[in-house]
């Protein structure tokens, strides 16, 4: 008698993530995400391989760079600039759209994370290519409208998810 094994086929997903966005909004819930729990969140919940983050380079925040890189995260770096009130700004909107699609036949499906709407393009060819598994968005309140309607069914909020992924000291013995 012949024994057969069945593989179930794990999707190979990419995340592309908006780290401003992901950390105001998180900070509006009142909370602090615990990024080794949330890269281990996006690869047992949606399959994720590779998780980029695009965030602004600040030579002072090479500590937090390291702590993303540790816990599994691909950093993507925009030089900053200040802007007129001289707060620190690097918009990284067009280079996480670029490398989605660079890497487009690289993935099965995208992750989005953010709220913002200027993804919706993006997320609407995605949506569109069978090729978005889903929009994580931090806060329900201050999500796009827009994202909302072009994500439809895919799009779920981290409001929910404090529980799971909070950020929590570990006291000291």
């Amino acid at each position: 008698m012949m024994g057969y094994t069945f593989m179930l086929k794990k999707e190979s997903n990419y995340a592309f993530i908006d780290s401003q966005n992901l950390n105001l909004g998180i900070q509006k819930l009142g909370w602090k995400l615990d990024y080794k729990k949330f890269r281990v969140y996006l690869a047992e919940k949606y399959g994720v391989k590779k998780a980029y983050i695009f965030i602004g380079f600040v030579v002072l925040n090479q500590s937090l760079y390291d702590r993303l890189q540790e816990a599994g995260f691909i950093l993507k770096f925009k030089p900053t600039i200040p802007d007129a009130d001289g707060k620190i700004k690097g918009n990284i909107d067009a280079d996480l759209v670029l490398r989605t699609m660079i890497e487009y036949h690289e993935y099965d499906k995208a992750v989005i994370v953010s709220s913002d709407g200027d993804f919706y393009s993006l997320v609407k060819h995605l949506y569109e290519n069978s090729k978005l598994e889903v929009v994580l968005s931090p806060d329900m309140v201050h999500c796009s409208s827009l994202l909302k309607q072009t994500a439809k069914e895919k799009i779920w909020f981290m409001n929910n998810l404090r529980d799971k992924l909070e950020y929590k000291k570990k006291n000291a013995a």
